[in-house]
Formats: structure tokens, C-alpha cells, sequence
């Protein structure tokens, strides 16, 4: 769910089973990805996740490092994240959106070799577009709660509202 001229450009991990099955992103039950846009200022609602196709009408979209479907991150390979890296590298560079929002730190590290990264904006950029890495909102990310998460997506719409 892309197009060009984006403000943000989502990126997920890879699709879980439950997106694989309905084709709608972050759409596993317990994953916080919709509640924290929602908390973070990014939509105006609640969007359920057979909704994502709203978010272009905000300059937002989503697509995944690693286009293989798991029931767990973990089961991919270091192979399949650097070429998810090459292969986003490329499509954000033909999409041009101005931020890139990584969903993971761990899977940004693992995607473009960036073993220092942490939350928040990076100093890499992708063509023109600066990139952000956000906590992942996976229910299994008992690190960060809905709270600390949407302050942190809310920075990344703070950054890109100012663009």
C-alpha cells in the first residue's frame, strides 16, 4: 500500500500470517500499530486495519523489509533482511517519500547493517527521504506500552508536519 509523494512511508518487519491471510497490515489481533497512528496524531480515528487503504488520503502508507510471511520475525533470515534493505532502498528511492518509518530497530539494524542504531531519526537518508526508526508494535514488544509508543510515532509526525 504505497504511492508516491508520501509524508511517511510505514515499514514493517514482514507480513505476519494473520496479513498474509487477509491482506491487511499489522492486522493480528494485539498489535498496536493501529491504536498507537491513532494516539500519536496520525489519523483522525481509530482505523481498523481493513481500512489501511485511508491512510493514503493522509500522505501515509505501509510496506515490510522482507516480503515473506512468518508467524515470527525471528524465523527470517540475515540473508532476507539485507536484500529487504536493498529492495526498500530501492523503492523508497523510486517513491520519494520524505520520511521512511522503520517499525523495529532490530530489523533496521539487520536490513542496513547499522549494528548503532536506536530509536528515532537516523542520519542515513535514502535518496531524499530521511529515515526514522519507531519501536515495533508487535504485542511481544513488552518494552515500550501504547503510551511511550505513540509519544514516540507523535515525534515522527511533529518531524514530518515541519518538513
Amino acid at each position: 500500500m504505497v504511492a508516491g509523494g508520501l509524508r511517511v512511508l510505514f515499514c514493517g518487519i514482514n507480513p505476519g500470517l494473520m496479513t498474509a491471510a487477509t491482506g491487511h497490515h499489522f492486522a493480528r489481533p494485539g498489535n498496536r500499530f493501529w491504536p498507537v497512528l491513532h494516539r500519536s496524531g496520525f489519523t483522525p480515528r481509530q482505523l481498523p486495519p481493513a481500512d489501511q487503504e485511508e491512510l493514503l488520503t493522509y500522505g501515509l502508507g505501509i510496506t515490510n523489509v522482507v516480503a515473506r510471511a512468518t508467524a515470527r520475525a525471528d524465523e527470517l533470515t540475515p540473508d532476507e533482511y539485507r536484500e529487504g534493505g536493498r529492495l526498500l532502498t530501492e523503492k523508497v528511492a523510486r517513491l520519494r517519500p520524505d520520511w521512511l518509518a522503520v517499525v523495529g530497530v532490530t530489523a533496521y539494524r539487520a536490513a542496513f547493517d547499522d549494528r548503532t542504531a536506536r530509536i528515532g531519526a537516523q542520519e542515513r537518508t535514502i535518496g531524499g527521504s530521511r529515515v526514522w526508526v519507531l519501536p515495533n508494535p508487535s504485542g511481544l514488544n513488552a518494552h515500550w506500552t501504547l503510551e511511550t509508543m505513540a509519544q514516540e510515532y507523535a515525534r515522527l509526525r511533529e518531524a514530518a508536519s515541519g518538513d
